[in-house]
């Protein structure tokens, strides 16, 4: 078994800020990240968007050159996926069979599209890896058709940026609206009303019920008919990638279950990214974010967290999403009983949204208004009380509202 570390198991964004911070808060001792993927960690976002329409290259997707880690003394091991961890011996298991031990381990996996059993055919595509972005760009503007499986985030901007290549879509979403689990009913139909107008087949509360391959491509069967496509996207969720702690004390539910420290329920074992189920100290209970901020965030802290003393990490999670020329982005998590405050135009597709609870910003959803999103961010971390007058009102300056309170 190779000499101790600090190993990192994971290749993206939280793996990749970890090992940064490691390096920012004074660590010298030894690094190990290790890749399942053979590329250096990057971001994601853009694989949906800019990578899949051409607009962007793979380095130019790299968190950090590959430089870097050999000047900062990050050793990275690619390509090589870890089968499990063995705690009580504070190791890793390589996929070819090699231990590694560790002092302080940070799990980073991420996570893994859900896959559609009955689909089996080189013409159902998911969109994860830059591999994936990759294959699905050299077939999308050929398919004809593309079906998109799913109204989430990934599902709604690759409709967008197929529709902007020029392709025809159908988007097919179990919900009544688009997006309805993170904006709700009202704002759902909205996004799904800016998808209709740009050419976009959006079928609601609609079930695929079989996947069957044709001599020119895919025939789709849902509870309401047939569809013929060249190509279908899956995008129904993700399955965080947790097997490695399977059979082991480290405890899951929907992820890996940590503290608001980012630890897991055993010694020296830390969790971040769209792997954690992160008990969150303004919200009072477990949640497991799947947005490249948090990860990039969460990896940080529990990377400082690593060498101590602990820090919360009480981040109130944002994110972001680019649809045609529209940018939708929210901070914060609203409860079912909080007040809704509209502040700018609904009609005109510029305005943002708060939800406040005892007369505290709790969340904010913007459409082309992300200055409202960066003071609401504040308000929420400030944790005082506003008026939802004041939220209304576009005359008041929201970035004022929280250090005339402090």
């Amino acid at each position: 078994m190779t000499n101790r570390a600090f190993v990192i198991v994971g290749g993206g964004p939280a793996a990749a800020a970890a090992a940064a911070a490691l390096r920012s808060a004074g660590y010298d001792g030894p690094v190990l990240l290790i890749g399942a993927e053979e590329v250096i960690p990057y971001e994601r976002p853009p694989l949906s968007k800019d990578f899949l329409a051409g607009r962007r290259t793979g380095s130019a997707l790299e968190l950090q050159p590959r430089e870097w880690y050999a000047e900062h003394g990050v050793e990275l091991r690619l390509g090589v996926p870890v089968q499990r961890v063995d705690p009580d011996q504070h190791a890793v298991l390589l996929a070819g069979g090699e231990r590694i031990g560790y002092d302080k381990l940070l799990l980073a996996t991420g996570g893994r599209p859900r896959r559609l059993d009955q689909a089996r055919s080189d013409r159902v595509a998911y969109l994860r890896t830059v591999a994936d972005a990759e294959a699905l760009a050299k077939r999308l503007r050929a398919a004809g058709r593309l079906v998109v499986l799913g109204g989430g985030f990934i599902g709604c901007e690759v409709a967008a940026t197929a529709r902007q290549l020029g392709v025809e879509v159908t988007v097919l979403e179990m919900e009544s609206v688009p997006l309805q689990r993170a904006l709700g009913q009202r704002f759902g139909a909205l996004i799904g009303q800016i998808h209709r107008e740009a050419g976009v087949e959006l079928r609601t509360g609609e079930r695929v019920e079989s996947v069957a391959e044709t001599r020119d491509g895919l025939l789709v069967t849902t509870d309401r008919g047939r569809l013929e496509c060249g190509m279908l996207l899956v995008a129904v969720g993700l399955q965080p990638n947790a097997e490695v702690v399977a059979g082991t004390a480290v405890r899951c539910e929907n992820g890996i279950l940590v503290d608001e420290y980012c630890r897991s329920t055993v010694p020296d074992i830390f969790a971040a990214g769209d792997v954690a189920a992160h008990r969150h100290p303004l919200y009072g209970r477990h949640i497991r974010v799947e947005h490249h901020d948090n990860a990039q965030r969460q990896g940080a802290a529990a990377a400082r967290n690593m060498l101590g003393p602990a820090v919360s990490y009480d981040d109130p999670h944002w994110f972001w999403s680019d649809q045609y020329e529209h940018s939708l982005q929210s901070v914060g998590i609203a409860g079912p009983d909080d007040e809704i405050v509209v502040r700018g135009s609904v009609p005109d597709r510029c305005f943002s949204v708060f939800s406040l609870s005892g007369g505290k910003v709790r969340s904010v959803f913007a459409l082309d208004r992300g200055k409202d999103v960066i003071a609401g961010r504040r308000l929420i971390a400030a944790g005082v009380p506003v008026r939802a007058e004041e939220l209304r009102d576009e005359s008041v300056n929201l970035r004022r509202l929280a250090p005339s309170r402090r």
